[in-house]
C-alpha cells in the first residue's frame, strides 16, 4: 500500500490533473482534505470524472468551504477554523492519493501551513513543477523547504510544455526522479488521463 501527497510549486502547477493520473496509474483512492470554493465541481468532482476505476473510492473532504480563497481566510469567512488534529487520512488497504491545497505555504489557520500538514502525516511527496519563467527558483524553494522539516519527496512531475533545460536543471541540482512530464492538453478527458496513466512508470515510486 502506497501514499503520496500531490503538491505543487505554486496554485495553477496542475496537481489535480496529476492526481488523477496517479490514481488512475495506482489505482489508488483519492482524497482531498480541504476545499475551499467550487463547491458544486470541487476537485474530487473533477478527479471522479476523469478517472474510472471501479477500484477507486473518492473520500469525502475534510474541509468544504464556500470562498474560492486561502483556506485559512474561507475558514473565517464560514465562521470555522482548520483544526489539522482532525485531518486523518483515510484508512483504507488501498493506494492513496492525497491533493493538497494551494501550494507549500498556504496557510490553514494563524499558525500552520500546508507544509505542516505534510510534516504531521510523513508520507512521500510528489511534487508538481510547471514550466514557466520563475517556475526553477519556485521548484527549489519548495524542494529545499520540504528538505528542511524531513518530509520524503518520491520525486518530480514536471507539467506543460517541455523544457529540457530547466527540467534537466531541476534534476541535476537537487537528485531527485524525474517521475514523468505531462503534456498539455486542449482535450482532458478520462480517455487522455488513462493514456498518460499507462505512461507512467510506476516503479519510479517507491
Amino acid at each position: 500500500m502506497k501514499k503520496y501527497f500531490v503538491t505543487g510549486i505554486d496554485t495553477d502547477a496542475g496537481k489535480t490533473v496529476v492526481a488523477a493520473i496517479l490514481t488512475k496509474a495506482l489505482q489508488a483512492d483519492y482524497w482531498k482534505p480541504i476545499q475551499a470554493g467550487e463547491l458544486d465541481n470541487t476537485d474530487t468532482m473533477k478527479v471522479q470524472r476523469l478517472v474510472n476505476d471501479s477500484k477507486t473510492t473518492f473520500y469525502p473532504e475534510g474541509y468544504r468551504l464556500q470562498t474560492p480563497a486561502s483556506p485559512h481566510y474561507a475558514a473565517e469567512l464560514d465562521q470555522v477554523r482548520i483544526d489539522t488534529n482532525e485531518l486523518e487520512l483515510p484508512s483504507t488497504t488501498n493506494n492513496l492519493i492525497v491533493e493538497g491545497a494551494g501550494g507549500l505555504f498556504v496557510p490553514l489557520n494563524d499558525k500552520e501551513l500546508i507544509i505542516d500538514l505534510m510534516a504531521q502525516w510523513q508520507i512521500p511527496v510528489i511534487l508538481v513543477s510547471k514550466n514557466y519563467l520563475g517556475s526553477i527558483n519556485h521548484t527549489l524553494l519548495s524542494i529545499f523547504a520540504l528538505q528542511q522539516k524531513n518530509i520524503p519527496i518520491a520525486g518530480i512531475v514536471f507539467n506543460g510544455e517541455a523544457t529540457p533545460a530547466t527540467e534537466d536543471y531541476i534534476v541535476q541540482y537537487t537528485q531527485l526522479k524525474k517521475l514523468a512530464r505531462i503534456p498539455w492538453t486542449g482535450t482532458l478527458d478520462s480517455d487522455w488521463i488513462n493514456e498518460q496513466a499507462a505512461q507512467f512508470d510506476t516503479d519510479l515510486l517507491v
